[in-house]
């Protein structure tokens, strides 16, 4: 937590001396209706407007260093938020691929949103409130030992019991908070499920399990806040009750004291709201701390800031591979073996096939070949240099890949053909004519404009794998590797799509598929029949 409060330093030191203003003039209103007080007690007139008038300054100054720090504030958890969410964004970029895919996309949707929230609420809130409450017990304690030290000795005694008295609560709080948000995580991801499918469900008379499943999710999330929230009032009604005999405690010896004619009379009234504001504060002080315990969880989950230098800038990428190939590579899925022994090279510029039955390692030796696979046996070789050594980003430098299942963002075919990169109309019309999408490109009235919708349901099958395709070659690396690519293509366009890469001597292509004509075959380089593993 600490960290992004130190990050934005200068925001929150802001927000440390208004709360510290605030929270002067707050106890001064105490210090001002005992003299107030006084001139009624003494029926001097002169004397309690003269105090009136003072407390109404202070309460202007209130009034304004309030609006202040909710500003600060406001802009201080806007900073520290858009840090955190960056921070989620670097430490998914260091998982692996088999790290990633490991957790359903839910989860990490539920980080950027559910856990914002979560730490808004339980650690910012808390932090600023702790830093007011500090300075307002503070100034209160200052202004009961102005009247007679016993105030002070009983008030620093009380004040130490109550701000340790949490700590017997931490770990329990901690644990509650690590299960609220495993469990809204968990829910979060069976939401995004049942949206996703819902068309299937109503197609199929389901409603009734899309809307129990609804409510399943919506117990998920708000049970675990309940529980913690819940528990942290009933330790916080706990302190509260201490709270009550300490300051009834106090009380009493101002009363004594006033009667005893040690200290004004009129001081009962004003000490009394100096004694609530110190215990008051410290019951809150400590459901507070608490507070930010049960906020630990979500600070753990990031495991990188973005701005480390751990995290890849520039990379100085290898030089173009002239071969790549594998020496006795073997793996498995558990107990499954799929591909044993396999030797296989491909040179620079080749072009080349893997076909065979289903279930005989084609997508997964191209799985392997991108590093998504890492728990192989044997090696994996660019040129000289063992796969193992090398970078996911290294990799992804020499490698494009086009999968069956295209994904597009929910932008334009422009945008889902460039990424955002700075390409010329030159190099954008080359892609999309040697991708085959130029005919469908015709048909749409804003062309390269036209918005694929969420997941590309704007367009047909065969669209988007004419958009992925497009997009790997403008991207111009040295290898492409094709899991059926050109599968929801019909043969013309097809044809188009192969004869264009079979073409491009710049590029090394493996492709993938199941059949292969004795035509297509003789253009490549090398058609591998890969048999399942023995």
């Amino acid at each position: 937590m600490f960290y992004y409060i130190k990050k934005h330093w200068k925001i929150n030191l802001l927000i440390v001396f208004l709360q510290i203003l605030f929270a002067g003039v707050s106890v001064l209103t105490n210090v001002v209706m005992i003299q107030m007080t006084e001139g009624i007690v003494r029926l001097d007139l002169g004397l309690f407007l003269f105090w009136m008038f003072v407390d109404l300054g202070l309460w202007i100054l209130y009034t304004v260093f309030d609006g202040a720090r909710s500003w600060a504030k406001s802009k201080a958890k806007l900073l520290m938020n858009n840090e955190f969410r960056a921070d989620i964004t670097a430490s998914l970029l260091k998982k692996s691929h088999s790290e990633f895919h490991s957790q359903q996309s839910g989860e990490y949707l539920s980080r950027y949103t559910n856990d914002i929230n979560q730490i808004s609420s339980l650690a910012w809130d808390s932090f600023y409130g702790i830093i007011s409450l500090g300075a307002q017990v503070i100034f209160s304690i200052a202004a009961l030992a102005q009247m007679h030290w016993s105030l002070l000795a009983v008030s620093v005694l009380v004040a130490a019991v109550m701000i340790n008295a949490p700590k017997l609560f931490s770990k329990r709080v901690e644990k509650l908070g690590e299960e609220c948000a495993a469990e809204q995580a968990k829910a979060m991801s069976k939401l995004k499920d049942l949206l996703a499918g819902f068309d299937v469900l109503r197609f199929f008379g389901k409603s009734g399990r899309f809307i129990e499943g609804n409510h399943e999710a919506s117990q998920q999330l708000e049970q675990p806040r309940h529980k913690l929230t819940y528990q942290q009032d009933f330790i916080g009604e706990g302190i509260d009750l201490v709270n009550l005999f300490c300051q009834m405690g106090v009380n009493l010896l101002i009363g004594v004291l006033s009667i005893k004619g040690i200290i004004i009379q009129s001081a009962l009234m004003g000490g009394g709201n100096l004694c609530g504001t110190i215990y008051g504060g410290l019951a809150q002080f400590g459901q507070l701390r608490l507070s930010i315990q049960a906020s630990k969880p979500y600070f753990d989950k990031i495991t990188v800031h973005s701005g480390e230098k751990s995290l890849p800038e520039k990379i100085d990428f290898f030089p173009v591979c002239k071969s790549l190939s594998t020496e006795n590579l073997c793996f498995s899925y558990g107990e499954k073996c799929i591909i044993k022994n396999m030797n296989i090279r491909f040179e620079e510029g080749g072009k080349y096939a893997l076909t065979g039955p289903s279930g005989c390692g084609k997508s997964t030796l191209l799985k392997l070949l991108l590093g998504w696979l890492p728990d192989y046996s044997g090696n994996i070789l660019f040129d000289d240099r063992n796969a193992k050594g090398l970078t996911p980003e290294e990799i992804q430098s020499q490698i494009s890949y086009i999968e069956q299942d295209v994904y597009l963002f929910n932008t334009t075919i422009r945008e889902n053909i460039t990424l955002g990169g700075d390409f010329s109309d030159e190099e954008i019309e080359k892609a999309v004519k040697n991708s085959a999408l130029a005919g469908d490109l015709e048909s749409m009235p804003l062309g390269l404009d036209t918005p694929v919708g969420e997941d590309g349901s704007a367009l047909s099958g065969g669209q988007k794998q004419r958009v992925a395709i497009a997009r790997a070659l403008i991207h111009r690396r040295s290898i492409l590797l094709v899991d059926e690519g050109t599968s929801a293509l019909d043969k013309k366009n097809a044809d188009i799509v192969e004869e264009s890469l079979l073409k491009n001597p710049e590029l090394t292509l493996i492709l993938v598929s199941h059949h292969l004509s004795p035509e297509r075959k003789a253009q490549f380089t090398e058609v591998y029949e890969l048999e399942p593993a023995a």
